[in-house]
């Protein structure tokens, strides 16, 4: 946890300390909840659990009581990690954009890799919302640097371990605003 912990005083992977955390609305939305979640409804839990092992006797061998300290201390870590973190975040509402012909945070994509014309759709989100499973990757991976700034029809050069590969941007999506 003291990774996670460190993390949140730096900037994003691969970019300079001090680089802003952008995050959309409801990236920002769900870091809040999950903090409420966390300091409102599970550390009261796990603190009533400690207190009443404490209350039992022997903490060297009660499992409740060192479970729940376990518990406490990785509370506490994710809590001043999401704190950090949302001191330093900038949201960035993509139903804002008003150049929708570019690729810019919050865009979908679809582009085709030219080496076997498949298509991907990707949606370019904060590094804290990224789900790769989802389709929903960070501004910092290699694929959305590549494809910052482009608008359909570029084609553009992504670098990855098996050597340079060539993309195009097909389409160019933003949510409604």
């Amino acid at each position: 946890m003291a990774d996670e912990e460190d993390e949140g005083d730096e900037g994003p992977p691969g970019l300079p300390p001090g680089t802003p955390f952008y995050m959309t609305p409801a990236g920002h939305e769900a870091l809040r909840a999950e903090l409420r979640k966390l300091w409102d409804e599970e550390r009261p839990k796990v603190v009533e659990i400690v207190s009443w092992a404490a209350g039992l006797g022997d903490r060297s061998e009660n499992a409740d009581y060192q479970y729940g300290k376990r518990r406490l201390r990785q509370i506490d870590s994710r809590v001043r990690f999401i704190r950090k973190r949302l001191e330093r975040v900038q949201v960035v509402d993509p139903a804002a954009q008003t150049r929708r012909d570019q690729v810019f945070f919050g865009a979908t994509v679809t582009y085709a890799r030219l080496s076997d014309d498949a298509e991907v759709t990707i949606t370019i989100v904060g590094v804290d919302e990224a789900d790769s499973a989802a389709g929903r990757i960070s501004w910092v991976a290699p694929v959305a640097r590549a494809l910052l700034g482009a608008r359909v029809g570029d084609t553009r050069k992504l670098r990855t371990p098996a050597g340079a590969e060539e993309i195009e941007v097909v389409e160019i999506a933003y949510p409604a605003g």
